[in-house]
Protein backbone atom coordinates (compact mmCIF):
# COMPACT_ATOMS: atom_id res chain seq x y z
CA UNK A 1 0.00 0.00 0.00
CA UNK A 2 2.23 2.72 -1.35
CA UNK A 3 0.95 6.48 -1.09
CA UNK A 4 2.57 9.51 -2.32
CA UNK A 5 6.27 10.42 -0.44
CA UNK A 6 4.18 14.06 -0.61
CA UNK A 7 2.08 12.75 1.70
CA UNK A 8 1.08 15.14 4.70
CA UNK A 9 2.05 11.99 7.65
CA UNK A 10 5.24 11.48 6.22
CA UNK A 11 6.17 15.23 5.80
CA UNK A 12 5.30 15.40 9.18
CA UNK A 13 7.56 12.83 10.14
CA UNK A 14 10.63 14.48 7.73
CA UNK A 15 10.23 17.81 9.74
CA UNK A 16 10.79 16.10 13.10
CA UNK A 17 13.64 14.35 12.09
CA UNK A 18 14.93 17.35 10.70
CA UNK A 19 13.95 19.26 13.86
CA UNK A 20 14.61 17.01 16.57
CA UNK A 21 15.58 13.90 15.27
CA UNK A 22 12.58 11.76 15.87
CA UNK A 23 8.96 11.47 15.64
CA UNK A 24 5.87 9.58 17.10
CA UNK A 25 2.89 9.08 15.01
CA UNK A 26 0.37 7.82 17.25
CA UNK A 27 -1.95 6.74 14.13
CA UNK A 28 0.44 5.49 11.15
CA UNK A 29 -1.06 1.92 9.89
CA UNK A 30 -4.40 1.64 8.91
CA UNK A 31 -6.37 -0.59 12.25
CA UNK A 32 -7.10 -3.90 9.91
CA UNK A 33 -3.69 -4.11 8.61
CA UNK A 34 -2.61 -3.53 12.27
CA UNK A 35 -4.73 -6.82 12.95
CA UNK A 36 -3.68 -8.62 10.20
CA UNK A 37 -0.36 -7.80 11.04
CA UNK A 38 -0.37 -9.24 14.87
CA UNK A 39 -2.33 -12.47 14.08
CA UNK A 40 0.39 -13.09 11.89
CA UNK A 41 3.23 -12.49 14.76
CA UNK A 42 0.86 -14.63 16.69
CA UNK A 43 0.87 -17.67 14.13
CA UNK A 44 4.69 -17.52 13.82
CA UNK A 45 4.61 -17.34 16.98
CA UNK A 46 2.52 -20.18 17.97
CA UNK A 47 4.55 -21.94 15.07
CA UNK A 48 7.86 -21.72 16.24
CA UNK A 49 9.26 -19.53 14.10
CA UNK A 50 9.84 -16.31 16.34
CA UNK A 51 13.45 -16.92 17.80
CA UNK A 52 15.34 -15.17 21.07
CA UNK A 53 17.07 -12.06 19.91
CA UNK A 54 20.59 -12.18 19.57
CA UNK A 55 23.15 -8.90 20.74
CA UNK A 56 25.90 -7.94 19.09
CA UNK A 57 26.40 -9.21 15.07
CA UNK A 58 28.35 -11.59 13.17
CA UNK A 59 30.42 -14.13 15.13
CA UNK A 60 30.07 -11.93 18.26
CA UNK A 61 26.12 -12.53 18.64
CA UNK A 62 25.13 -13.86 21.21
CA UNK A 63 21.39 -14.67 23.54
CA UNK A 64 21.67 -12.41 26.29
CA UNK A 65 18.64 -12.45 28.05
CA UNK A 66 19.45 -10.21 30.95
CA UNK A 67 19.78 -7.37 27.78
CA UNK A 68 16.93 -8.27 25.68
CA UNK A 69 14.48 -10.76 26.11
CA UNK A 70 12.37 -10.09 22.78
CA UNK A 71 11.76 -13.06 20.00
CA UNK A 72 12.03 -12.37 16.18
CA UNK A 73 11.64 -13.08 12.86
CA UNK A 74 12.51 -10.98 9.83
CA UNK A 75 10.68 -10.15 6.99
CA UNK A 76 10.93 -11.10 3.39
CA UNK A 77 9.02 -9.73 0.60
CA UNK A 78 6.43 -12.16 -0.70
CA UNK A 79 5.61 -13.88 2.19
CA UNK A 80 1.90 -12.11 3.01
CA UNK A 81 0.01 -9.60 1.63
CA UNK A 82 -0.23 -8.00 4.70
CA UNK A 83 3.46 -7.55 5.19
CA UNK A 84 4.31 -6.78 1.96
CA UNK A 85 1.89 -3.68 2.35
CA UNK A 86 3.67 -2.52 5.17
CA UNK A 87 6.34 -2.42 3.33
CA UNK A 88 5.39 -1.27 1.07
CA UNK A 89 4.25 1.42 2.94
CA UNK A 90 7.57 2.01 4.72
CA UNK A 91 9.37 1.73 1.08
CA UNK A 92 7.05 5.16 0.78
CA UNK A 93 8.62 6.72 3.64
CA UNK A 94 12.14 6.18 2.44
CA UNK A 95 11.54 8.15 -0.81
CA UNK A 96 10.24 11.07 1.41
CA UNK A 97 13.14 10.82 4.20
CA UNK A 98 15.50 10.41 0.85
CA UNK A 99 13.35 13.34 -0.88
CA UNK A 100 13.11 15.95 2.61
CA UNK A 101 17.11 15.06 4.14
CA UNK A 102 19.50 13.51 1.12
CA UNK A 103 20.15 10.23 3.41
CA UNK A 104 20.67 8.23 0.82
CA UNK A 105 18.85 5.56 2.29
CA UNK A 106 19.07 2.39 -0.22
CA UNK A 107 16.73 0.04 1.83
CA UNK A 108 14.51 -1.61 4.91
CA UNK A 109 15.23 -4.43 6.98
CA UNK A 110 12.25 -5.36 9.38
CA UNK A 111 11.36 -8.11 12.17
CA UNK A 112 8.84 -8.67 13.54
CA UNK A 113 9.32 -8.96 17.52
CA UNK A 114 6.87 -10.31 20.73
CA UNK A 115 8.21 -9.38 24.06
CA UNK A 116 6.96 -12.21 26.60
CA UNK A 117 5.84 -10.59 29.90
CA UNK A 118 8.31 -9.20 31.98
CA UNK A 119 10.89 -9.21 29.22
CA UNK A 120 12.94 -5.93 28.48
CA UNK A 121 15.34 -4.45 25.98
CA UNK A 122 18.27 -2.51 27.79
CA UNK A 123 19.25 0.92 26.77
CA UNK A 124 21.23 0.80 23.66
CA UNK A 125 21.90 2.58 20.29
CA UNK A 126 20.94 0.81 17.28
CA UNK A 127 24.06 1.24 14.93
CA UNK A 128 26.48 -0.86 15.30
CA UNK A 129 30.40 0.33 15.91
CA UNK A 130 31.80 -1.13 12.73
CA UNK A 131 28.57 -1.00 10.57
CA UNK A 132 27.07 2.39 9.99
CA UNK A 133 24.85 1.25 7.39
CA UNK A 134 21.38 1.84 9.74
CA UNK A 135 20.54 5.69 9.34
CA UNK A 136 16.56 5.55 10.50
CA UNK A 137 15.27 3.52 13.08
CA UNK A 138 11.27 2.36 12.67
CA UNK A 139 9.08 1.06 15.40
CA UNK A 140 5.37 0.27 14.83
CA UNK A 141 3.39 -1.70 17.38
CA UNK A 142 0.83 -4.04 16.95
CA UNK A 143 -0.85 -4.23 20.21
CA UNK A 144 -5.03 -3.61 20.93
CA UNK A 145 -6.48 -2.05 23.99
CA UNK A 146 -3.17 -1.18 25.57
CA UNK A 147 -3.48 0.67 28.56
CA UNK A 148 -0.93 3.06 30.47
CA UNK A 149 -0.95 0.23 33.49
CA UNK A 150 0.42 -2.71 31.01
CA UNK A 151 4.16 -0.76 30.45
CA UNK A 152 5.83 -1.77 28.11
CA UNK A 153 7.49 1.62 26.74
CA UNK A 154 9.58 2.35 24.24
CA UNK A 155 11.99 5.17 26.71
CA UNK A 156 14.06 7.31 24.28
CA UNK A 157 16.74 9.17 26.06
CA UNK A 158 16.77 12.64 24.41
CA UNK A 159 19.74 14.64 25.98
CA UNK A 160 21.28 14.42 29.79
CA UNK A 161 17.89 13.66 32.34
CA UNK A 162 15.69 14.26 29.76
CA UNK A 163 13.62 11.01 28.07
CA UNK A 164 10.27 10.77 26.28
CA UNK A 165 8.38 7.21 26.61
CA UNK A 166 5.93 5.87 23.87
CA UNK A 167 3.28 4.18 25.19
CA UNK A 168 2.92 1.01 22.37
CA UNK A 169 -0.80 1.18 21.36
CA UNK A 170 -1.76 -0.39 18.16
CA UNK A 171 -0.95 1.85 14.36
CA UNK A 172 1.59 4.18 16.16
CA UNK A 173 5.23 4.79 14.46
CA UNK A 174 8.43 6.07 16.19
CA UNK A 175 11.41 6.80 14.53
CA UNK A 176 14.10 8.25 15.69
CA UNK A 177 18.10 8.60 14.03
CA UNK A 178 19.64 5.33 14.99
CA UNK A 179 22.98 6.58 15.98
CA UNK A 180 21.98 9.60 18.02
CA UNK A 181 19.24 8.82 20.26
CA UNK A 182 19.51 5.70 22.66
CA UNK A 183 16.48 3.77 24.04
CA UNK A 184 15.27 1.22 25.68
CA UNK A 185 12.02 -1.08 26.04
CA UNK A 186 10.68 -1.50 29.41
CA UNK A 187 8.67 -4.20 30.61
CA UNK A 188 4.97 -5.16 30.48
CA UNK A 189 2.41 -7.02 32.30
CA UNK A 190 1.46 -8.50 28.81
CA UNK A 191 2.55 -9.54 25.67
CA UNK A 192 3.79 -6.77 23.42
CA UNK A 193 4.25 -6.76 19.62
CA UNK A 194 5.77 -4.73 17.05
CA UNK A 195 7.67 -4.39 13.52
CA UNK A 196 11.15 -3.08 14.17
CA UNK A 197 13.04 -1.92 11.42
CA UNK A 198 16.33 0.34 10.19
CA UNK A 199 16.53 2.31 6.95
CA UNK A 200 20.04 1.82 5.98
CA UNK A 201 22.36 3.32 3.24
CA UNK A 202 25.60 1.92 1.63
CA UNK A 203 28.02 1.99 4.19
CA UNK A 204 31.68 0.28 5.32
CA UNK A 205 30.37 -3.21 6.44
CA UNK A 206 34.02 -4.63 6.74
CA UNK A 207 34.27 -7.82 4.17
Amino acid sequence: MQISPDHPLLLRIVDDLATRGWSQQNIFLPESLTRELAAECRKRAAEGELAPAAVGRGPAQEIREGIRGDHIQWLEPGQTDACDRYLDLMDSLREALNRGLFLGLEDYESHFALYPPGAFYRKHVDRFRDDNRRVVSAVVYLNQAWLPEHGGELRMHLEEGVHHDVTPTGGCLVVFLSGEVPHEVLPASRERLSLTGWFRRRGNEPF
